[in-house]
Formats: C-alpha cells, structure tokens, sequence
C-alpha cells in the first residue's frame, strides 16, 4: 500500500507543480490587461477571463499537491507539540471525518452541475468571452476526486505510523 501511496504522491506532485505554472500565467495575464487598458486603451474580456480561468485552475488542481505537502490550513492547537504518533492519528481522523465526506459532498453534488454545462456546451455570458465555461467547471470534480485519491495515500501513511511499535519515551 504505500508504494501506491507513493505513486498518488508522484500524481499529486506532477499535477500540482503543472498548476504552479498557471499562477505564472495569472500574473502574465493581468499584466496585460492592465498594460492594454491603461496604456493602449484596448480592453478583452477574453484575456480578463483567461486569468480567472487560470486562477481557478490553480487552486483546484493544487489542491492535492498542497495536502501531500501539508501546506493545507488546519488548526494547530495540539498538532506543532504532538508527537509523530499522535500526529498520524490526528491525520487519520481527519481524513476519515473531514476531507473524505467533504471531498464526496462536493463530487457527489458536482456531478450534475458540470453534467448540465457539458449538454450545453456552457460557454461564457460575455459575447466575446471564452466559450470554455464546461472545461472549466469540469475542473471541479476532477479537484474533489484528486483530494480523495490524496486523501487515501495520507490515511495509508497515518495508518502505517500507528502500526508501528512505539519507540522508547
């Protein structure tokens, strides 16, 4: 099992260090807007869209990276003081009542939101915006299933460190 942790963690990595380049992209993207509006007087709602589809895209696809790395937000009372037993327990809990059933939540009701776009082919409500509203809600699921599939390699961790025998205190 944790060899197939390891590959979700190469999976999330990859995928997630992809996603850091769109942040590049968002801060090109708004360059320009504001270069072309201010300097040139030239506005486009395809360019002003393009940063928030890169945006959007950023976090939802990194989100799984961000877990792996433990960069996520969590309440640090116990956790900073805790020893790595404790910690992994902590993991595995959370994991199982929190990030499973919220990851779930949101592909079990994301489904027929982004199923909906697609009959469409949702494009955008600007007329001379992007025509790609369906790929990027598709984004959303994608984002709830890359966290469960991370969720599992970081329960196969916890799990692994609670059945180890503890060492002396």
């Amino acid at each position: 099992m944790l060899r197939l942790a390891d590959r979700i963690d190469r999976l999330s990595t990859a995928i997630g260090r992809f996603a850091a380049w769109l942040v590049l992209a968002v801060v090109l993207f708004q360059f320009a807007v504001v270069v072309l509006r201010y300097v040139f007087g030239f506005g486009s709602i395809r360019l002003q869209e393009s940063v928030v589809y890169a945006h959007a895209l950023a976090f939802l696809l990194a989100a799984a990276w961000a877990l792996k790395a433990g960069a996520h937000v969590r309440v640090d009372v116990f956790y900073s003081e805790a020893t790595p037993r404790t910690r992994a327990a902590i993991d595995l809990l959370g994991t199982v009542f929190f990030l499973f059933p919220v990851a779930a939540l949101i592909l079990w009701t994301s489904l027929p939101y982004v199923g909906r776009s697609w009959a469409i082919s949702e494009g955008s409500q600007e007329t001379s915006g992007l025509p790609f509203v369906f790929l990027l809600k598709a984004a959303i699921p994608v984002f709830a299933a890359m966290l469960i599939v991370q969720g599992f390699a970081e329960f196969v961790r916890a799990l692994n460190v609670l059945r180890m025998p503890e060492k002396g205190r």
